[in-house]
């Protein structure tokens, strides 16, 4: 670029909301590109071009087009929030851009509920699911909801799941003349039916009604909050088994049962994304309810055998976990060969033959390799006494910079 992309981010109040520097940027632009909405609160003589539909693909090539101009992009409150910001800095580099930020949607959100900012879970459901908001749901949370363009359905979901209790806020047209803030809860949000205008955020303050079970991000949920046919990594084991997994990246989670491990490992890092494989096509399709259930909607679901179902997957991942399939030919030194440098690699056995093929590679690559036995209270007639568990050996290993030789 002859010169950076400046990005100015705008409120809904306009040119009245901008700082002297950001009007400067404006009124000197040769080139104003931004959505339709955004355009119309500035007033120029620099040529308007509005985004296209869908905006991504066409992005690289219209700033090429333009790449001799001084080319001036308005968005959005923050453009580093969830905005075109990101973007282009991912596109260009960040020495070519230039970012004048406006307060976000959710600073002036906090700001009018009087929540702090750092203590306030901001879900966006741009491009996203609406079962996304199920992993933020404890009592006591504040959430902001960005995107909902319908807060009844974020209303319906929240009386689905015991928490139609909750203080609901509705802040619509944020900083514009007519922001309008209403208040109820939940369930009565949702018998109400009004629809705001679509330029608003939804902010919870989740009360759980009697009974409603809240489910925590930390390793280790109940087996019970998974629908599983008893192929399951079982509650004890799988906080080990997270404890062990390296954190955000690719997982792939391979021969997946119920889900358990990804889902799990998506709740604690959301920014992560993940891979199940299931042969069994029931339960994949038991694994994606999981998902939508838990709050993980994103989490991909493959449905077909170890290894050969992998050679699709271009991305490679960062960490690997193997809970199933150990003794398909071939599938330890796949996993192996596509983990990322640097990467993490955890299988768990219980029969004899999956343990001697992780000893092998134990013998083979180091690791850490154990036993893990859970013995679990259960009456015996009048008493009480200890029902022990299958055992599983786990194994885990990191990959070095540099792959060892085989």
């Amino acid at each position: 670029m002859d010169s950076p992309v400046v990005v100015v981010g705008i409120g809904a109040d306009g040119w009245d909301g901008l700082s002297p520097s950001a009007r400067r940027e404006i009124e000197s632009a040769e080139v104003l590109m931004g959505s339709a909405r955004q355009l119309a609160l500035v007033a120029t003589g620099a040529e308007r071009v509005a985004w296209p539909s869908p905006l991504l693909p066409a992005l690289p090539g219209l700033i090429e087009a333009y790449r001799d101009r001084r080319v001036c992009v308005v968005a959005s409150g923050d453009p580093m929030f969830h905005g075109i910001g990101s973007t282009l800095i991912r596109l260009l580099g960040a020495e070519n851009v230039r970012v004048l930020p406006s307060p976000s949607s959710v600073s002036l959100a906090c700001a009018r509920l009087g929540w702090p900012v750092e203590h306030t879970h901001v879900i966006s459901l741009v491009g996203r699911p609406i079962s996304t908001i199920n992993a933020a749901l404890r009592p006591g949370e504040r959430l902001l909801v960005l995107g909902a363009t319908d807060p009844g359905v974020v209303a319906a979901l929240l009386v689905d799941r015991g928490y139609g209790e909750s203080t609901f806020t509705v802040l619509e047209l944020l900083g514009a003349r007519g922001e309008n803030i209403r208040r109820t809860t939940a369930a009565g949000w949702a018998i109400w039916g009004d629809s705001p205008d679509p330029l608003n955020i939804v902010a919870i303050e989740c009360v759980a009604s009697p009974g409603t079970t809240a489910l925590p991000r930390v390793a280790g949920l109940p087996d019970d909050a998974f629908e599983h046919d008893g192929q399951l990594t079982k509650r004890e084991v799988r906080a080990v088994t997270l404890g062990l997994l390296g954190t955000d990246g690719l997982l792939w989670d391979i021969g997946a049962g119920a889900g358990s491990i990804a889902i799990e490992w998506l709740r604690a890092h959301p920014t992560g994304t993940a891979v199940a494989v299931e042969h069994d096509p029931v339960r994949a399709a038991r694994i994606t309810k999981n998902a939508q259930n838990l709050g993980t909607p994103g989490l991909r679901v493959l449905t077909g055998s170890a290894p050969d179902i992998l050679r699709g997957l271009s991305a490679p991942p960062s960490t690997v976990f193997i809970g199933g399939g150990l003794t398909a030919p071939g599938l330890l030194q796949h996993c192996w060969a596509a983990l990322r440098p640097g990467g993490r690699l955890v299988a768990n056995a219980v029969t004899l033959e999956s343990e001697a093929i992780l000893t092998a590679w134990y013998g083979h690559l180091g690791g850490d390799l154990f036993r893990l036995a859970i013995n679990r209270a259960a009456p015996i007639g009048d008493f009480t006494t200890w029902r022990p568990q299958l055992p599983v050996s786990i194994w885990s290993v990191t990959k070095p910079s540099e792959d060892l030789p085989r």
